[in-house]
C-alpha cells in the first residue's frame, strides 16, 4: 500500500498532546509543504503565522471558545488569506487591486488556504505528529487579527494545533461513500435513508468508545447549523478591506 494513501486515510483529529517540543527541522518541512502548495493563478494568496509561545497559544485557545488542546500542543499555525502581498506587488507597477471586493476572491483564497492546510495535515502526520484543524479562530476574527497583527486585505481563515499525541483519538465513521462520490451528476436518490443509517452508526460508535454524550450526525450538525455559526466573520472581513457585493 502507498504510504501517502495510508497517511491520508488514517486521519484523526487529535485533542490530547504531550508537551514534547517539535524539532525545528520538522517544523520547517511541514511549513514547506504548504509553501509549495498550488495557488490560483500563482497568486500565492496564503501566508502562515507560526505560534510557539505558550501565552499566545492560550490566548488563541480562548478566542476559539476555550479549546485547551490549542494551549497544550506546542505548535499552532494560522492560515491567512493574504491579498496584502498582491496589492503591494500591483502597487509597485502602478496598478490598483480591486479583486478583494468580490466574493470570488474570498472563495478562491479560502480554497487555496484549504489546499495548504491539507498539505500541512499530511506532512505533520507523516512526521509522526498529531493534528487538529481549528476553525474556531473565526469565532472572534477581530481578536485574532489584532493578536497576530494582520494587515489590511488579510484574514485568518483556519488554524491547526500540532504536537505529539498523548491519548490517541478514535477514528469516526463516515457517511457512506455513495453520499460523497457522485458519478457524472449529483445523486439524491436514497440519501435520506443513508443518512438515517449513518445516524445509527454514529450513536453506536459513541457507545462503543464509552461516550454517553454521543449524538447522531443529524443532532451534531444541527447544533452548529441551525444558527449562523460565527456571525461576526462578515464584519471582520469588511473591516479588513474585503467586499461581498461583486
Amino acid at each position: 500500500m502507498n504510504p501517502v494513501f495510508d497517511v491520508l486515510t488514517a486521519h484523526k483529529s487529535e485533542r490530547s498532546f504531550t508537551a514534547q517540543p517539535i524539532d525545528e527541522a520538522v517544523i520547517d518541512r511541514i511549513i514547506t509543504s504548504a509553501y509549495r502548495a498550488p495557488t490560483s493563478v500563482n497568486s500565492q494568496q496564503v501566508s502562515v503565522v507560526v505560534t510557539r509561545h505558550a501565552e499566545t497559544r492560550a490566548q488563541i485557545a480562548a478566542i476559539a471558545g476555550g479549546q485547551p488542546w490549542i494551549a497544550k500542543a506546542p505548535l499552532f499555525i494560522t492560515f491567512v488569506l493574504d491579498m496584502h502581498k498582491s496589492r503591494l506587488a500591483m502597487s509597485a507597477i502602478d496598478k490598483e487591486q480591486i479583486a478583494q471586493q468580490s466574493i470570488e476572491s474570498i472563495v478562491s483564497g479560502s480554497t487555496d488556504v484549504g489546499i495548504a492546510l491539507g498539505a500541512v495535515m499530511a506532512a505533520a502526520r507523516a512526521e509522526g505528529l498529531g493534528i487538529v484543524p481549528i476553525g474556531g479562530i473565526r469565532r472572534d476574527s477581530e481578536a485574532m487579527i489584532n493578536l497576530l497583527n494582520l494587515p489590511e486585505y488579510t484574514f485568518p481563515v483556519v488554524g491547526i494545533a500540532i504536537g505529539y499525541v498523548d491519548e490517541p483519538a478514535h477514528q469516526k465513521p463516515r457517511l457512506p461513500m455513495s453520499t460523497f462520490r457522485h458519478e457524472e451528476t449529483y445523486q439524491t436518490a436514497g440519501l435520506e435513508e443513508k443518512i438515517a443509517g449513518y445516524n445509527h452508526e454514529m450513536v453506536t460508535h459513541w457507545q462503543n468508545i464509552g461516550r454517553t454524550d454521543g449524538e447522531s450526525w443529524s443532532e451534531s450538525v444541527s447544533g452548529y447549523y441551525e444558527k449562523i455559526y460565527f456571525p461576526d466573520v462578515l464584519s471582520a472581513l469588511l473591516k479588513q478591506g474585503f467586499g461581498k457585493d461583486k
